[in-house]
């Protein structure tokens, strides 16, 4: 039996943030210690980041969800090509 995975995925250029709508209560936790307001409750009550343009990776929410159902992944950014293996020897 194939359960599909409620799986939401929020991003931008810098941050990913994945709310797992199977393992979340919608308690509002992660809504209450996000400190820049990313995120906001959705109809059903599970989050939503309504503002991820404004998150500032602290990672607040996923350390403080009770059930593990919010993830926030900080995405490398990519150096220009001029600047990747400079190092000592040049």
């Amino acid at each position: 039996m194939n359960k599909k995975i409620n799986k939401k995925i929020y991003q931008n250029k810098k941050t990913a943030i994945t709310v797992n709508e199977d393992w979340c209560k919608a308690c509002g936790i992660c809504i209450h210690f996000c400190p820049k307001k990313v995120l906001v409750a959705g109809e059903k009550g599970f989050p939503v980041a309504e503002n991820i343009d404004d998150c500032i990776n602290c990672m607040l929410c996923e350390l403080r969800c009770p059930d593990f159902a919010i993830n926030v992944e900080k995405k490398e950014e990519k150096l220009s090509p001029n600047l990747e293996h400079k190092g000592l020897e040049d």
